[in-house]
Parts: C-alpha cells; sequence; structure tokens
C-alpha cells in the first residue's frame, strides 16, 4: 500500500507560495525540504530542510530526489529538465509537461485552444517585421510579450494605435514575442482548480481581480459573474487538468467579454495569487488542497463559508499593517521578507466581508 501520510515532500522554490505550501504540509504531518538558492528565502523559516542550490543543480536534484517522497514547485519558470530528470526517480507534481504547456505564452495559448478554451487572437513576433505585420492585422492596437519569463506585468507593451514603432521588438530584448489581440472586457476573473490522482477535480469559486501597474492587487470572492460564465471556467479547469494528466493545485486566469463569454488569459501550474483569499474564507485552503493531492490524501471541501476580498501588501504597503491587524474579521499573512521594494509582495490580508451564510 503507497504510504499517504508521514511523507517528505521535496519543494522547488523558496519564496512566499513555498512558504505557505511547507506550512499546509507541516499541518498534515508532512515534512518538507526546500531546493532555493537563496539561504534567507520565505520557505526556509518554516520548512524541515533547505537544499542550498540552484533549480538545476544536478547534485542537488539528485538529493531531493533521495530524500523525498514526492516532489512539487511553487513557481512555473523551473527548468523542465530538472523536472524531468527527477521524474525518473521520484513522483513530480504537477508533471513536467505542464511546465512546458505554460513556460512559453505561444505554446500555451496553442495548447488552450487545443483543449477547446478560447484565447485572444495571436501571432508569433521574432522580428521587427513581424511585428509590424501582425500589429497591421490587428488594426494598430495588441498586447505584445516576451513568450518566456516576464510576469506581474513584466516584458510587455500595450499598443493602443498609432504609436512609433520603431526600435519596439529590440526593446523588450529581441527575444521571441507573441502578440495578442487587443480585447475589450469587463473584468478579470480566475478560478482555482485541483485534480488529484484518481482523476477527481475540485473547483474554488472564481475570484474577481484588480490589478495595479501589472500587479495583483486584490482579489473578490464572490466575483460577478452569471451562473453560465462559471460553469464555463470550471468546465475549461476540467479540460485542461485532464488534457494534462494534472495533480495538484492551477490557476486560470480568464476574461469576461461584456456578453459574458470568457477568454482564457493564462494558466499557472501552481498554487495561484489569486487563490490566497482560500485560507480565510473556505476550511481547506488552495495550499492544502494542493498537499493532499501531490500526497495522496482526499480532497478537501472547496466550499466558501464567507464572501472576502483579498488585498496584496506591495513594497510599502507593510507599514499598514498595523491598521490591518487593528481590523475585525481580517486575516494577515506577512511573507517573512526583511526588505520592502516597490513592486514587491510582501504578504496579503484577506478581509471577510460576511459570515455566516445563509
Amino acid at each position: 500500500m503507497a504510504k499517504t501520510t508521514n511523507l517528505t515532500i521535496g519543494i522547488i522554490g523558496g519564496g512566499q507560495l513555498g512558504r505557505m505550501l511547507a506550512m499546509a504540509a507541516a499541518r498534515l504531518n508532512h515534512r518538507t525540504i526546500v531546493l532555493e538558492p537563496q539561504a534567507d528565502c520565505p520557505a526556509a523559516q518554516v520548512c524541515n530542510d533547505q537544499i542550498v542550490a540552484e533549480y538545476d543543480d544536478e547534485k542537488a536534484l539528485a538529493e531531493l530526489a533521495s530524500r523525498c517522497d514526492v516532489v512539487t514547485y511553487e513557481f512555473e519558470n523551473v527548468p523542465v529538465a530538472a523536472a524531468e530528470k527527477l521524474s525518473a526517480s521520484v513522483p513530480v507534481y504537477p508533471p513536467a509537461q505542464a511546465l512546458s504547456a505554460s513556460q512559453d505564452r505561444l505554446t500555451e495559448k496553442r495548447f488552450l485552444n487545443g483543449c477547446g478554451i478560447p484565447t485572444a487572437d495571436f501571432h508569433a513576433v521574432d522580428s521587427q517585421d513581424e511585428l509590424e505585420a501582425a500589429l497591421a492585422a490587428f488594426g494598430g492596437k495588441g498586447v505584445l510579450k516576451t513568450r518566456r519569463m516576464g510576469y506581474d506585468g513584466k516584458g510587455q507593451r500595450l499598443f493602443r494605435g498609432g504609436e512609433d514603432l520603431t526600435g519596439a521588438f529590440a526593446a523588450l530584448g529581441g527575444v521571441p514575442l507573441i502578440l495578442e489581440s487587443f480585447i475589450t472586457f469587463e473584468r478579470e476573473i480566475s478560478i482555482i482548480a485541483a485534480r488529484f490522482k484518481d482523476g477527481t477535480v475540485t473547483c474554488y469559486d472564481p475570484a474577481e481581480n484588480v490589478h495595479l501597474n501589472g500587479i495583483l492587487h486584490t482579489s473578490t470572492v464572490p466575483a460577478a459573474l452569471s451562473d453560465a460564465a462559471k460553469a464555463v471556467a470550471v468546465q475549461s479547469a476540467e479540460k485542461l487538468l485532464a488534457a494534462l494528466d494534472y495533480v495538484g493545485v492551477i490557476g486560470i486566469e480568464f476574461f469576461v467579454l461584456p456578453d459574458g463569454s470568457l477568454v482564457a488569459n493564462e494558466m499557472a501550474p501552481r498554487v495561484h495569487n489569486t487563490g490566497h483569499w482560500t485560507e480565510a474564507a473556505c476550511v481547506i485552503s488552495q495550499f492544502e488542497q494542493h498537499i493532499r493531492a501531490v500526497s495522496g490524501l482526499a480532497p478537501g471541501s472547496t466550499d466558501r463559508h464567507s464572501d472576502c476580498v483579498m488585498i496584496n501588501l506591495i513594497g510599502d504597503d507593510i507599514n499598514d499593517v498595523p491598521a490591518w491587524l487593528s481590523k475585525k474579521d481580517c486575516l494577515v499573512h506577512l511573507y517573512g521578507k526583511t526588505e520592502a521594494r516597490p513592486g514587491r509582495k510582501m504578504g496579503h490580508v484577506t478581509e471577510l466581508l460576511h459570515t455566516g451564510k445563509a
């Protein structure tokens, strides 16, 4: 019989998501070992051990595999080769193919479309000439993004029409790009879903998200979303997870169009910032659900007991913590980072808007 309790779980990445995964694992009597090159990372404060090494260090990967029953990760830019190497000797969840599908925005869009999930129209852009041709096809409007690595608004440029295009390709580093058509949408939502080893899929209620300067500012639940649109979000998650033979939690972001239909923006094969509200408004958080999935435990309930809003604490927002602590029905979660920098996520607050739903 497979061992499902008292596991040692490897976590690649030592940021705040790794920290919260380690905390959830400890509550279920699991041990955690984090692989992260930064010795004083947020996860180091709460995990059982840390291997201080780069994510593709072969010796470190071999040590992680030898000491763990299962390995997971907290961010989608884990080298695919590292995940594949680990998979030869220890289960890795989510699977390496989820990393492959999500790390390149062009591959991601094609994969989503292949699952029957609509996205914005797009063109691959590998030169200045291709950029100009793609923009012409979209009437001069679109969102230009690096195909790999960009996050929190980095590696992007918005075109609204009429801009001087001189040097636009080189300005984003001369790397492979993708131009996405400009979409007029009413709101952004996301859904957090989990798939278990037996194929069971659980979904949390969609959250409505607001970004400032390309970084998530708030997630509000419930989202202003029709039952039909919510069903589409759930169905999309189920199709995507099945296609990837996925195990663990995933976050999928959508644009809600004026007619109520959904267009997928991107997926993240990990626990997700827009699901942080679950630790305050649900009995089972996204972090515990992920640990349950990768360790072979039963799914937890995704029922929401409260409406809420999650607010990210970015940079100097950390100075507002005393005020948040004085408020009723607020859960404050800080990430153990010592230096507040502009754009840096220092923690989050989830404020319950009312409890004891009828």
